[in-house]
């Protein structure tokens, strides 16, 4: 780490009642935390590690980037010597480890990337973590993000996961995220480190890298581009706007109990053709377009292998213990997210075209 910016870092932290490391914080979703505990929170101090891979993009945070509580560190959570520096010398009393590779093509076409930065990538955070508190633990607290894909499957019936669901991963993103689920669990029973974890159903909303369903269909009907649909569409997933999971991320870190797992779900349950076509509706009509005109961009293609038939969360005990629930309906939800892809083109083409890594591997260049 430059000498400037940790001298940064000791300063702020010293006037700050906590110091909150949040990792993966340029990414989609935590971006949308660093946000929402920058701005809501300023008596911490916010220090947001993120290696800027592919779906780092600090354009999702520019509206916070000058607060006085934030900063940015480029780093790798397997980089060991950087995470006890960090640790060490900012006084870091609370984690939201958010990092994660997490599409599930890319997991099987490497899955040893995904080991690496799903598994040892925790493993290591834990092990700076435990090192630095020192079995003092009083006012610490490590919260792991995690997927709902730990589960597996459900079949087509009214069964939901809930925090007891037997984990069953089907691919190696799932598999990787179940293994660092275990670890954080055993952190915490072996060493009493204070740790909560939650798991998540699909998310959808603003600066969501164009990979994941939603913006990528977003982007191809305003391009006239095809559709790809996996297998006949029939694939269920549970979707939550990304704002309310923040928000749950918010009240488990605050209010969760210790060495609890709490699953956070939109109770919004749709057959991917379904939500294509709700999609299609509704850009159409802000572009202007004849009902239905995006329609015949649909193109049926091969599915992908291991493709779990259907995800849905029980988000019971969030709900009971801490209060928590989606603020949103998905239609609300779908209308906010395409007008904003759709009014942040500049945003989407950039990050289709690439250009913003080389922007981000010129700047970092020298550190």
């Amino acid at each position: 780490m430059p000498e400037t910016d940790e001298k940064k870092i000791r300063m702020a932290t010293e006037s700050y009642k906590r110091t909150i490391l949040i990792t993966g914080g340029a990414g989609f979703i935590g971006s949308h935390v660093v946000r929402l505990f920058v701005n809501k929170y300023p008596e911490y101090k916010i220090i947001n590690l993120d290696k800027l891979t592919y779906a780092g993009n600090l354009a999702n945070l520019k509206d916070i980037e000058n607060k006085p509580n934030y900063t940015f560190v480029k780093g790798d959570i397997c980089d060991e010597s950087l995470l006890k520096d960090l640790f060490a010398k900012q006084k870091v009393d609370g984690v939201i480890h958010l990092a994660a590779e997490s599409h599930v093509d890319r997991s099987i076409k490497d899955p040893f990337l995904f080991a690496r930065t799903n598994v040892l990538g925790t493993l290591n955070l834990l092990q700076a973590a435990k090192e630095s508190w020192k079995n003092d633990y009083s006012g610490k607290l490590f919260y792991h993000v995690s997927t709902d894909e730990v589960y597996g499957a459900l079949e087509f019936d009214d069964t939901l996961f809930t925090e007891e669901t037997r984990y069953d991963p089907h691919s190696p993103y799932s598999a990787s995220k179940a293994a660092s689920d275990h670890f954080v669990r055993a952190y915490h029973d072996t060493y009493g480190m204070p740790c909560v974890i939650s798991n998540c159903s699909n998310n959808y909303g603003p600066y969501q890298f164009p990979e994941k369903l939603i913006p990528l269909f977003i982007h191809n009907i305003r391009n006239k581009k095809a559709l790809p649909v996996y297998g006949k569409g029939e694939n269920v997933r549970d979707w939550l706007y990304v704002e309310d999971h923040a928000c749950a991320i918010d009240v488990i870190f605050h209010k969760g109990r210790v060495g609890e797992t709490y699953n956070i779900g939109g109770f919004n349950e749709w057959t991917n053709i379904d939500l294509i076509k709700v999609m299609i509706k509704v850009a159409d009509k802000m572009l202007g377009n004849p009902e239905g005109t995006s329609t015949e961009l649909i193109t049926y293609v091969t599915d992908r292998a291991g493709h779990d038939l259907r995800y849905a969360i029980d988000a019971t005990k969030l709900k009971k213990e801490l209060g928590w629930e989606p603020s949103l309906q998905f239609e609300e939800g779908i209308e906010k997210t395409i007008s904003w892809y759709l009014d942040n083109q500049d945003w989407l083409d950039n990050v289709t075209s690439g250009e913003y890594q080389k922007y981000y591997e010129e700047m970092y260049a020298d550190r």
